[in-house]
């Protein structure tokens, strides 16, 4: 079959690979009806090093489960399913307590021997906990926006979620990127006041107003965050949700939050160290966030999407076929593109 190997920053390409088999009892082999880009699969597109070996890449797929080993019972074949981006047991205490992405028996797509989702078809380990049925056919209109269930509208909901954004709640969303706007919808959905996005294409921004914001910042640094600062009055925002990863998202965060305000980090952190001093400090300044344990999130999200309440799948602006990988990437890294459809 056909699978996406990455070797190195700019060398992605597809490739004939093995068919995946059931290799342990809790597996299941899914044939990919539907993957896609994520914004951090471009870090690695950007700075590995090269590897003549190469590794699978891709961690948000849907598709049919085609075979299933002797100790699934939660799926079968035939069955549509959505899977999160970490693979889970969701039953150890861990998973009970909601936090999937610790599972004792989990781990992430593309390591370890694990296959990638921008494939034909992938093995799921631990698929009793993982995988979830979806109600509809494959080739259904929603599945777009059932596709970011597995990843990047879980992961803005879990900003929100941390965050604590409820009903009269103000936020800034740093980052229009396909996160930052899902994270936009999400702190809608649960009923914030005022959303912020700080972003400076107005493509997305204005996707983002669709999505809810009630106003765009595209200024950067302190300029950006005296903006933020005068919309509410010199107080910042009870919520800042950091979508992009990178330390001068972090200190925009830092500038925009209100005191005793949640500053809640989901963008993967590309630097080790962050200002949490006399400031955080002083003000009561929360800092929270971290991986999305989208397992949790799917059961609460998916009635809206199926319901046509939101509509997350609009953060897809490009659909490529399996070979037009490569050609999807660039178009990511060159923000040609907010976030690529892959349709094998």
């Amino acid at each position: 079959m056909r699978a996406t190997v990455i070797y190195g920053a700019g060398d992605v390409r597809v490739e004939e690979v093995p068919d995946p088999e059931v290799e342990q009892p809790t597996d299941a082999v899914v044939r990919v009806v539907r993957s896609c880009i994520c914004g951090s699969d471009l870090w690695p597109y950007q700075d590995r090093e090269p590897d003549e070996k190469g590794s699978r890449i891709g961690h948000e797929f849907l598709g049919v489960v085609t075979d299933t080993g002797s100790a699934v019972t939660n799926v079968k074949a035939g069955d549509l399913v959505v899977a999160p981006f970490v693979y889970s047991d969701n039953t150890c205490e861990f998973c009970t307590e909601g936090l999937h992405t610790s599972c004792r028996d989990g781990g992430m797509y593309g390591v370890a021997g694990v296959d990638g989702a921008q494939a034909e078809a992938i093995r799921v380990p631990q698929a009793d906990g993982t995988l979830v049925g979806l109600p509809v056919g494959e080739d259904d209109a929603l599945l777009p926006s059932l596709l970011t269930l597995s990843d990047v509208f879980s992961t803005g909901h879990h900003a929100a979620v941390k965050a604590g954004v409820a009903a009269g709640t103000d936020v800034t969303v740093i980052g229009d990127g396909a996160v930052g706007l899902c994270a936009v919808l999400a702190a809608k959905r649960l009923g914030a006041e005022r959303i912020v996005l700080m972003g400076r294409h107005t493509d997305r921004t204005d996707l983002g107003r669709e999505f809810g914001a009630t106003d765009v910042v595209a200024d950067r640094g302190e300029e950006g965050i005296a903006k933020v600062r005068e919309l509410t009055g010199g107080s910042g925002t009870h919520a800042v949700l950091e979508c992009v990863g990178t330390k001068a998202a972090f200190e925009m965060g830092v500038g925009a939050v209100r005191a005793g305000g949640t500053i809640s980090r989901v963008g993967a952190p590309q630097y080790e160290e962050g200002p949490i001093g006399s400031r955080v400090f002083r003000d009561n300044v929360t800092i929270t966030g971290g991986i999305a344990p989208a397992r949790h999130y799917i059961p609460e999200l998916m009635p809206d999407v199926l319901d046509g309440r939101v509509e997350p799948g609009r953060v897809f602006d490009r659909t490529v076929g399996l070979d037009e990988v490569p050609a999807g990437y660039r178009a990511m890294a060159d923000r040609e593109a907010l976030k690529v459809l892959v349709k094998p």
